[in-house]
């Protein structure tokens, strides 16, 4: 049997005469594939490509059969930590048939709120979400309602939500710590000014690491906001306020390394060598650390396998006993070129 004609949609009843199997067993290769031979899955998925059958996900809501297509609102898509995090939730997630749709809120409340009300209207299985906000009502109120939702890159705190994250705050020590080692007591902090938690534990990890090594938070470390957060964009007028300190750094820590990055160039731009002059650590170990030159040192997060566990803990919601928890990942120090003892 060949394929049907232009416009009228494959029927199972004729995937199965082309398979010489009955309907059941092609219904159960599309939902319950764990209970068919592998060479009976192989044979139906071949007349499935001969015959062009494409399985109608609406019906298939309509008879109770939860939806194929997962929602995932992160900060920004463009950055590569979250780029590397989605590929991981990707792969689980085809391996349970599903397909994922990303959106950036722009860290704007607004904007990931008409996201989440837009997925939800089409009935996906679930939303992964990086929060734009403090506030975790939201979110526990669209899983009330039957969406799941898992939060990414930010702690339970409790709310009835599954959750993944990277202990920020030992993020920020091991940052902080690394040059203290080294010798410094005049370290800026390049944050992100956004209302983000992972952004606060870090602050909080850099200023207990300066405390434990007995030195004067408010001597030793000077925040300065990176705005708006798009990283390289936003760095030159930060590093101007850096190299405009009475008492010049010797040592900078960036949220992240598209903001490392950025500094860098405006510190070269500017005559400042790095890091015979300035020390610069980046935080994430995206793909482009290792290749800069020199290589950024950086805090390591294990961004695909948290994306791996949001995505199982999603397709999890369905279970009968399920019962929400949170998957902790632990961060740790690359360190490369960037980083050095003060010259001064």
């Amino acid at each position: 049997m060949e394929a049907g004609e232009p416009g009228q949609r494959v029927s199972i009843r004729q995937v199965a005469e082309a398979a010489g199997v009955s309907m059941s067993t092609v219904s159960n290769v599309l939902n319950n594939p764990h209970r068919v031979a592998a060479g009976t899955r192989q044979r139906v998925g071949t007349a499935m490509e001969r015959v062009g059958y494409v399985r109608n996900g609406a019906a298939r809501q309509l008879r109770g059969a939860p939806s194929s297509v997962v929602g995932c609102v992160v900060l920004d898509t463009a950055n590569a930590y979250y780029s590397e995090v989605a590929r991981g939730v990707e792969d689980r997630l085809v391996e349970a048939g599903c397909m994922l749709v990303q959106c950036s809120s722009d860290a704007r409340a607004t904007r990931e709120s008409r996201f989440l009300r837009l997925l939800e209207e089409q009935g996906v299985r679930g939303v992964l979400v990086s929060p734009a906000g403090p506030q975790l009502g939201p979110y526990v109120r669209l899983s009330r309602r039957g969406t799941p939702v898992v939060l990414l890159d930010h702690p339970r705190d409790g709310a009835d939500l599954c959750a993944v994250t990277v202990d920020n705050i030992a993020g920020g020590e091991l940052a902080a710590w690394h040059l203290i080692g080294l010798g410094h007591r005049r370290i800026v902090f390049l944050r992100a000014a956004l209302p983000s938690r992972s952004i606060s534990d870090r602050t909080a990890g850099i200023y207990r690491a300066v405390r434990a090594a007995g030195l004067t938070p408010s001597e030793t470390v000077t925040e300065i906001p990176a705005d708006p957060p798009s990283a390289i964009g936003s760095m030159r007028t930060a590093v101007a306020r850096l190299l405009a300190l009475p008492r010049r750094p010797t040592a900078v820590i960036c949220f992240n390394d598209a903001a490392a990055l950025g500094a860098i160039r405006e510190l070269r731009r500017s005559g400042v060598a790095v890091p015979g002059d300035m020390s610069v650590t980046g935080y994430d170990d995206v793909e482009f650390a290792a290749e800069l030159s020199p290589g950024l040192t950086t805090v390591r997060q294990p961004k695909y396998d948290a994306g791996h566990a949001a995505a199982e803990l999603l397709l999890a919601e369905g279970e009968p006993d399920h019962r929400h928890r949170e998957r902790l990942f632990r961060p740790e120090l690359v360190r490369r070129g960037s980083t050095g003892p003060p010259s001064r």
